[in-house]
């Protein structure tokens, strides 16, 4: 198989954080003086990398540090609101049984990602958290090292456009999943390695065909 490493973002991959988001965000614009999100910018805003967001919400660089510190304590008082997607624990098991090797790369705290997992967090041999909104190359560089493998041989799996430029940023495959932050549209645009739009997708093609690259 070419990807013996599979790395997983947590929010908007694994858990269904965004209608928490949507619920939480203009609070945060609030407390913070950025720009509130109303209903009818979100589907104009999930097509849009990063920056721009950044750019159309008016949050400068140095306010991303204690806005991220915010969600995370705001996150961990609200875990039990937000659920792992359905089949989340099959898909991991799939991939487990066959023996690739699971890794975790989160903008949340490990702490947060353990517990919003449950048991399947027994699934992943390596924990990168606390990445900033820019710093996942960083993360799956230390993963690879940690890990022993090359870049050749892991895979990124994540919902975002900043996912898949982090993955390319570190030399590895990138998969994108239709089902989160980001607009489906969006990520194909962008090319991914693989794209997935039902979770039982991922073992499907990881382990079944073994991962061939651009469906």
């Amino acid at each position: 198989m070419p990807y013996p490493l599979v790395i997983f973002d947590l929010d908007g991959t694994l858990a269904d954080s965004f209608p928490w988001f949507l619920r939480n965000v203009n609070g945060v614009a609030d407390r913070f003086s950025f720009r509130r999100i109303p209903d009818q910018d979100i589907e104009a805003l999930r097509g849009l990398g990063s920056r721009e967001i950044l750019r159309r919400l008016e949050i400068p660089f140095w306010k991303l540090p204690g806005i991220a510190r915010h969600m995370r304590r705001l996150k961990a008082e609200h875990l039990a609101d937000i659920a792992l997607f359905p089949e989340v624990d099959t898909m991991l098991r799939a991939l487990a049984d066959a023996g690739l090797r699971l890794a975790l790369v989160s903008s949340d705290h490990e702490a947060n990602a353990r517990r919003q997992l449950g048991e399947a967090a027994a699934f992943f041999s390596h924990f990168a958290c606390g990445a900033s909104m820019f710093g996942k190359p960083k993360k799956f560089r230390n993963v690879l090292k940690r890990a022993a493998v090359g870049a050749a041989q892991a895979i990124a799996i994540g919902d975002e456009i900043r996912d898949i430029e982090a993955a390319r940023a570190a030399g590895i495959a990138c998969a994108a999943v239709t089902w989160g932050y980001a607009a489906p549209d969006a990520l194909r645009a962008l090319g991914p390695d693989l794209v997935f739009d039902r979770m039982e997708d991922i073992a499907r093609s990881l382990v079944t065909t073994g991962g061939a690259r651009n469906q």
